[in-house]
């Protein structure tokens, strides 16, 4: 299943509007099944911006989801794009600290396998509101 993620992913980062940093990224999220990808859209007045995660969770809750399953993050070249800290954030907030996060390569690589509880120690979360 997770290769699928993947395609979407690397598929989806091609699509990226990245003029300024020239660093595609794409990211792509399983939501009871269905799969929604997003990509970075940059801004000339660079705070603007949005990420790839950002992009793919917005998709899903305008599709009706609610609760990432698993997600995947490509970025540039060969190494692993690990999300941003506000991402960190936007994933905890449809995701379990056990959410499993792939970062894989342009080429589909898995370079890095962390759970969001790794990325986001001692996170701040929906129940804490509860």
């Amino acid at each position: 299943m997770t290769d699928e993620l993947i395609q979407a992913a690397i598929h989806i980062r091609k699509r990226a509007y990245a003029p300024y940093s020239k660093f595609l990224v794409g990211a792509a999220l399983r939501c009871e099944g269905v799969v929604y990808a997003g990509c970075n859209v940059e801004n000339a007045a660079y705070p603007l911006g949005s990420c790839a995660e950002a992009g793919a969770i917005s998709a899903m809750v305008a599709g009706g989801g609610r609760q990432i399953e698993e997600i995947v993050i490509v970025g540039n070249g060969d190494v692993a794009c690990t999300p941003c800290g506000g991402c960190r954030q936007r994933l905890r907030e449809f995701g379990h600290p056990d959410l499993v996060v792939r970062m894989v390569s342009e080429s589909g690589e898995t370079k890095l396998v962390r759970t969001l509880g790794a990325l986001l120690p001692d996170a701040f979360g929906p129940e804490n509101l509860a």
